[in-house]
């Protein structure tokens, strides 16, 4: 058995997430606390109770969905489940980062918070959207995005095979999203996001990003982790503040990254945090071997993860 961890990223959040989680386990109270402390922001209470509105505020959203994420692992951990390969998308790549040990935990949740505040407070004006296109070749949504003249909308996130999440404009991205079922599309699906995340549009958030990385200490990887960039494995000898500072600026590659996890014999598939996006992903991936997948955003199923991950 090869285990892969996947993080999700923004747009999975849910208001209650993880609670369930964070009342049976002092080892996911402790992560939740040791957060709290760093920031100063209750991200329980804001997770747990919301306002939805204030949740979905992008310096809270990837702060909640972090820590669900590394209190869910401080529990596996418990439990000697570990990961071969570990990959998230967009803002999962950091959680993937802290479980490799690259960015300590304390620097982690930081620049988390800062990056955060960046893409929500040096976010452009304007009226942005993101959406899924559904049933549709990579070539054939940035045909769509191309054919569209109402303003700027491109591809943001290649999932899997299939589906790739477009951003821009909220007109233009409406018009590409009719244009797109012209074309064929399955199915479109407007994402719960608030901004043109992974396009130049974020130019400022990443500038100030990349001043933030310089403060931090990066270290050896003590598990593989791939790169969104890419797809491709994060070396020792990479500029990983470089890379990250252009991550928010630039597609992410999920669909190449989850080929390299197949590639490389994976065949146990762990999702860990809110949402069951990333397991979808997985199921429309084509592979010769036989693939389970585990999805862990609930008490039930975190149990359930373990039992099963143990007994083999």
């Amino acid at each position: 058995m090869k285990i892969g961890f996947l993080f999700p990223g923004q747009g999975s959040q849910n208001i209650g997430m993880g609670k369930d989680i964070y009342d049976e386990y002092k080892e996911a109270r402790e992560i939740y606390d040791k957060v709290r402390n760093i920031t100063g922001i209750d991200i329980a209470k804001i997770s747990f109770e919301g306002p939805e509105d204030i949740l979905n505020e992008t310096k809270y959203t990837q702060l909640a969905i972090l820590t669900m994420s590394l209190a869910i692992l401080n529990i596996l951990k418990k439990n000697n489940i570990k990961a071969d390969i570990s990959a998230g998308l967009s803002l999962g790549e950091y959680t993937a980062l802290i479980n490799s040990n690259v960015i300590s935990f304390k620097e982690g949740v930081e620049i988390v918070q800062k990056r955060g505040e960046y893409m929500q407070n040096l976010l452009p004006k304007g009226d942005w959207q993101m959406a899924a296109i559904i049933g549709l070749t990579d070539e054939q949504v940035e045909e769509v995005c191309k054919k569209v003249n109402t303003g700027f909308v491109v591809p943001a996130n290649y999932n899997c095979k299939g589906q790739v999440a477009i951003s821009g404009k909220r007109d233009a991205v409406l018009d590409a999203t009719k244009i797109a079922k012209d074309m064929g599309a399955k199915k479109v699906m407007i994402l719960n996001t608030a901004g043109p995340f992974h396009t130049n549009k974020l130019v400022e958030s990443s500038k100030a990003l990349r001043e933030e990385l310089e403060k931090i200490t990066i270290n050896k990887f003590t598990t593989k982790v791939i790169k969104n960039l890419d797809g491709e494995f994060y070396k020792d000898t990479d500029n990983i503040r470089d890379i990250l500072s252009k991550h928010i600026i630039n597609p992410v590659r999920f669909s190449k990254t989850l080929e390299t996890m197949l590639d490389e014999g994976i065949d146990t598939f762990i999702e860990i945090g809110p949402g069951k996006t990333l397991s979808g992903f997985v199921k429309r991936m084509k592979s010769d071997n036989d693939i389970r997948i585990f999805n862990i955003n609930n008490l039930e199923n975190l149990k359930n993860t373990i039992d099963l991950i143990t007994c083999n």
